[in-house]
């Protein structure tokens, strides 16, 4: 995010001159576009509800088209309601950008207790959270000022206030109405609590990032990327971590043979793993709280859910244009990002495709592309890499060893499960794991998995591999750099199972 705020700035100073000596060419078919069939003109080409990573993208490049654009959003606040958000949307205030902070943070008492197999006395060392949150707080109203920043510097009109719909072509944002040819929802999602007997009083990982002090303990119910994430945050800030799922293993939908390792290590850090037990009640107990599962009761002092997060759709007023949802909630489009009414468009986690941040900048380019350049574009979803930054972190990219067996049959696998060479020296038990899936009739590396610290770094170029079609043959071929973990995947030679039709 940091990254792309900046290249924003970077593309908008090399733009600058093409565009003035364009600006005439260009300031007709803008009015133009404002033009309906019948001769009415519209206030906008494009008004995007929610100014989240995907709606500035899609705004922003529709802007660079030619298009006349807009975009509300609502003021800013570190956590969201029904009246505050902020530029920069969930990944930038609540979501992906504040956690990794915190991650980043946490992961210094690893490196406090590796230390002293490499010769150094660290002294204890004391953790003041006032200050990683403030810190934090400092870089979030930055990231949102460089957002309204990139906004502005590509003429896109920034409105405050929230959006919803009239009718096809018409936004009412707190009172005033305004047309636009097209119009674009990216309203993202919002965290979901179960509604059992003392939900208010439960933590959401908005919540959690605001604390103002770390919890002793900790009650976190579900198993997915936020709740593995903030597990092993709290785990490595001290405080005793107690993880609750309905499932045999966490992170539902990876690979099994990941899911298994994931458990494995996080329970070697010292989190304690509650496998199938669901959440019944929490209760008031003393200055904390009681929660009660299908397991037993648990005291801590705190009980965060991490159990999902629900499309924000509400007060968007859809049935005015007759735009439909689907059977989870999430707004209904074709393959084009496009909803059941035609001048209505949606991208990112309000339609519950792939909830990444980078697939809705994909999606908002796409979109960009397919209104405003006449030239229709698809989001490819395929190939998506992502990462888990728990503790230690997971990558993917490709299918999993299930899915690769029932698309392809026929599928040779590659594992490596080691010691980390710096884990020689600093003590530490913490192991790392690789897999390659290789379709047998064409040698394509068809998926690869990874648990262990650089793993996110190190699969962003594997997805470029795989995206390129990469052989088994390739990837043996390819001189490794020594010494790395990265290395190990271009020397599996072995084959771990078969699997034949």
């Amino acid at each position: 995010v940091v990254r792309t705020a900046v290249q924003g700035q970077r593309f908008q100073a090399r733009g600058t001159a093409l565009r003035l000596r364009k600006a005439t060419v260009r300031t007709a078919p803008a009015r133009a576009l404002t033009m309906a069939a019948g001769g009415e003109e519209y206030d906008f080409d494009l008004f995007t509800i929610g100014a989240g990573s995907g709606g500035v993208r899609g705004s922003r490049f529709a802007s660079s088209y030619g298009a006349k654009v807009a975009v509300c959003e609502m003021p800013f606040a570190a956590k969201a309601s029904d009246t505050l958000g902020g530029v920069g949307g969930t990944c930038v205030i609540r979501g992906c950008v504040p956690k990794k902070l915190f991650v980043y943070g946490s992961n210094f008492a690893t490196e406090f207790k590796d230390a002293s197999g490499f010769g150094w006395s660290v002294p204890p060392a004391a953790h003041d959270w006032a200050t990683l949150k403030t810190n934090k707080n400092k870089e979030l109203e930055r990231l949102t000022g460089a957002y309204k920043n990139i906004l502005s510097n590509n003429n896109v009109e920034l409105i405050m206030g929230r959006g919803s719909i009239v009718d096809a072509h018409t936004v009412d944002v707190d009172g005033k109405h305004y047309t636009a040819k097209n119009i674009l929802i990216a309203t993202g999602g919002r965290a979901f609590v179960p509604d059992i007997p003392g939900s208010e009083l439960c933590l959401t990982s908005d919540d959690a990032l605001e604390l103002d002090e770390c919890p002793k303990k900790i009650c976190i119910v579900g198993s997915g990327y936020i709740a593995l994430e903030f597990a092993g945050i709290f785990n490595s800030f001290g405080s005793e971590v107690h993880l609750f799922y309905r499932q045999p293993l966490p992170l539902r939908g990876f690979d099994e043979e990941v899911r298994q390792f994931v458990a494995e290590q996080l329970a070697e850090s010292g989190i304690h793993l509650h496998p199938g037990e669901t959440p019944e009640a929490v209760e008031k107990h003393g200055e904390g709280i009681k929660l009660k599962t299908s397991g037993g009761e648990f005291e801590a002092d705190a009980a965060m859910f991490a159990t999902g997060r629900k499309p924000n759709t509400k007060f968007l007023n859809l049935d005015a244009a007759g735009v439909e949802l689907n059977e989870s909630g999430a707004i209904k489009v074709d393959e084009y990002s496009k909803t059941t009414c035609d001048s209505v468009h949606a991208i990112g986690d309000v339609t519950d495709r792939i909830n990444l941040t980078p697939v809705a900048l994909h999606e908002g380019m796409c979109l960009a592309s397919t209104l405003f350049q006449d030239k229709p574009t698809k989001p490819d979803h395929t190939g998506v890499a992502c990462a888990v930054f728990s503790q230690p972190p997971v990558a993917t990219v490709g299918l999993t060893e299930e899915e690769a067996i029932a698309e392809y049959g026929d599928v040779d696998v590659y594992t490596s499960n080691f010691r980390p060479m710096k884990n020689t020296i600093s003590g530490s038990s913490q192991r790392m794991f690789m897999k390659l899936l290789v379709d047998v009739a064409t040698d394509k590396v068809i998926g690869c998995h990874m648990v262990g610290v650089d793993g996110p770094e190190i699969m962003q170029g594997i997805a470029v591999a795989l995206k390129a079609g990469a052989t088994k043959e390739v990837f043996d071929s390819t001189i490794g750099i020594h010494p790395t973990a990265a290395e190990e995947l271009v020397t599996m030679r072995s084959v771990a199972r078969q699997h034949r039709k």
